[in-house]
């Protein structure tokens, strides 16, 4: 009877972490952090992590919280022509030749903002990740 209830309590837990409902102190802590966010969507990152995904004053962004809350990292897309000069400037000199195809801005509880871009060269791909002066941070 322990392994039926044992199985029955995993299954429970597995069935409401892939559900798309968070622990109620990542919702809290995605409330207060973003008051006023619309069209919210949760997934399941990884076994200790949750992505909310959701619009904030007409922009589409994403933020990852750990199952006890804490923040991780806010994520929103941007035009390449938003990237810092610095980033845009490393980008032209060490890969010329590549397209920027995508861009984001980052900002992380462990590395501050960062910017991303994905590059292409025929078909070759890379990402990429920089801080505002253009240093290349590894994640």
């Amino acid at each position: 009877m322990t392994k039926i209830i044992s199985m029955l309590s995993i299954l429970l837990i597995a069935g409401c972490s892939f559900a798309g409902n968070p622990p109620a102190a990542v919702k809290n802590a995605f409330e207060k952090k973003f008051p006023g966010a619309t069209s919210v969507s949760w997934g399941k990152e990884n076994a200790q992590e949750w992505e909310a995904e959701f619009t904030l004053n007409g922009k589409k962004i994403s933020a990852n919280f750990q199952v006890d809350g804490t923040w991780v990292e806010t994520e929103e897309p941007i035009n390449k022509e938003e990237l810092p000069k610095a980033v845009l400037s490393v980008i032209e000199k060490q890969y010329p030749g590549w397209a920027i195809m995508e861009t984001d801005k980052t900002e992380t509880a462990k590395n501050g903002t960062i910017y991303e871009a994905d590059l292409k060269n025929g078909a070759k791909k890379l990402s990429l990740a920089f801080k505002e002066d253009g240093t290349t941070v590894k994640e």
